[in-house]
């Protein structure tokens, strides 16, 4: 390989990560958001688009469970559900013709269009916020609230402001 190769594979890399979906509130293109259930019970919800993968839709939800966990004051969350919310699709492209006439001879060439997945990952997950004092052993399956955030956090792509 090349360096002009290597070169232009690392650019298209840089160019379709920065069309996945970012951190941000539910808009056109995804994002995540949470809706309170009861007074200590929440829905996170979670969509990417076509560039994103399914571990960074995990990652939202995960950090947004952990930022609400927080917000209420609580330390620890428990998933009582999850839902993959994944939207499956197919696009496709015209197939194209091209004829070239040569004195009283024609010729044409044909190229099928393409058909291709479009998979938009999504999760929903029902959380509930844990108020543990300190020193008390968390319930099975509960996530420590303040480490999913210092883990997650970093690694999540946000909007500029």
């Amino acid at each position: 390989m090349t360096f002009r190769h290597l070169a232009l594979v690392a650019a298209t890399t840089m160019i379709l990560s920065g069309c996945q979906t970012q951190y941000q509130e539910m808009g056109a293109t995804g994002g995540v958001t949470a809706a309170p259930i009861t007074n200590d019970t929440y829905r996170i919800s979670s969509r990417g688009n076509g560039f994103t993968d399914p571990t960074t839709i995990q990652d939202y939800s995960l950090l947004k469970a952990a930022e609400v966990t927080l917000a209420a004051g609580g330390t620890h969350f428990l998933v009582v559900t999850a839902n993959d919310s994944t939207n499956r699709s197919v696009g496709s492209t015209p197939g194209t013709f091209q004829t070239n006439v040569y004195g009283n001879t024609a010729y044409t060439t044909y190229n099928p269009g393409v058909a291709y997945d479009i998979v938009k990952p999504g999760q929903d997950l029902i959380v509930q916020v844990l108020k543990l004092p300190g020193g008390a052993v968390s319930p099975p399956g509960s996530f420590d609230a303040q480490q999913v955030y210092n883990n997650i956090s970093p690694r999540v792509i946000r909007p500029k402001k």
